[in-house]
């Protein structure tokens, strides 16, 4: 019985890796999209927190600039209490008793207490 041999020209090549087609973009694109989609977060994060400090310069300018006209309301506050409490002192004091030892003005102080005591 002869033994079998081989075709001539040799057998055709066997296939032993898997055939997957490619899918999708190739990797360097992603990388590049990447980067600039974090390139544009950082351009916006920048002028943000450029923003922010613009915007807190802006509060402290204005706090400092209304500060007098706060100052002035305070002071005439005070002068209409202080003459408001001589008017009430003279008319239950009547003209000739003085209540303090100078006439020099002192700042009121005023200590907020409760108007009820509970025990």
């Amino acid at each position: 019985m002869p033994q079998d041999m081989p075709p001539t020209g040799g057998y055709g090549a066997v296939q032993y890796k898997r055939n997957i087609p490619a899918r999708g973009f190739r990797p360097i694109y992603y990388l590049v999209g990447m980067h600039m989609f974090m390139a544009y977060g950082y351009y916006k994060l920048f002028y943000g927190i450029r923003e922010q400090h613009e915007l807190a310069r802006e509060k402290i300018w204005g706090r400092l600039h209304i500060l007098p006209l706060l100052q002035a309301e305070e002071d005439r506050d005070q002068v209409r209490r202080h003459f408001a409490d001589k008017a009430r002192e003279q008319e239950l004091l009547g003209s000739e008793t003085k209540v303090y030892n100078s006439d020099r003005f002192i700042r009121p102080t005023f200590a907020y207490t409760p108007s009820k005591v509970t025990q």
